[in-house]
């Protein structure tokens, strides 16, 4: 699907993006960590994720867009508090704070991501001391509609590392959520639900363990 189309509410995406160039966009431990806090705030309000990558010079996420209803809202700033300062509230929440309908809106999923990508530019550019872009003008998104697509989509992210020759062992690599599902950590990736698709834990492991036939989804994403 082309990259200018809209991200739609309940769809299930991979979205993937790089630097300008192939240029690094992630070089010390502190820079991924950092893009990983940046996602968690902008777009866990408006995704749930199934499984992600970080590489040197480009990422990988496998995500929902949440149906428009479960996407709460974003309230005004004289409202903001430390607690909720990057989350959204409820309408419940919107109705005890008295708050007027007119003056409260829902977080658009494709601005959450220009968001996102803003603030990271703007840490990595302060870092490094540089200006201008940091990443492809915009990101990628494909539509993964079938459940083979989506067990497969799940072992190509986590597999992204030894595509890219980086480690001979996917288990090596820190940066992909594959750890949050074989240690007992807290994680905003939807282990479970990604779990049930393998039926349990052994099946999901042992899935990643297999050479599978990954139906054109490198090509698909071109050289990421």
């Amino acid at each position: 699907m082309s990259k200018t189309v809209p991200l739609e509410y309940g769809n299930y995406y991979h979205i993937y993006n790089r630097g300008n160039n192939s240029e690094t966009i992630f070089s010390s431990d502190s820079g991924f960590q950092h893009f990983l806090g940046l996602y968690r705030r902008y777009i866990t309000p408006v995704a749930d994720t199934f499984a992600w990558a970080l590489m040197s010079n480009h990422f990988h996420f496998f995500l929902r867009i949440k149906a428009e209803e479960d996407i709460g809202f974003l309230p005004p700033s004289s409202k903001v508090t430390e607690g909720n300062k990057w989350d959204t509230i409820s309408y419940d929440e919107v109705v005890k704070l008295g708050l007027p309908e007119k003056k409260i809106k829902k977080p658009n999923p494709s601005r959450q991501f220009s968001h996102m990508f803003n603030a990271y530019a703007k840490y990595y550019n302060v870092i490094h001391q540089r200006t201008g872009s940091l990443f492809e003008k915009s990101f990628e998104r494909i539509l993964v509609d079938t459940e083979s697509y989506k067990k497969h989509m799940v072992y190509y992210v986590h597999h992204n590392p030894i595509h890219h020759g980086v480690v001979k062992d996917y288990v090596d690599y820190k940066w992909t959520s594959y750890s949050d599902f074989i240690n007992n950590k807290k994680t905003f990736v939807m282990k479970d639900e990604v779990i049930d698709w393998f039926y349990d834990l052994d099946n999901f492991i042992f899935f990643h363990q297999e050479e599978h036939e990954l139906f054109g989804l490198r090509s698909a994403a071109e050289d990421c």
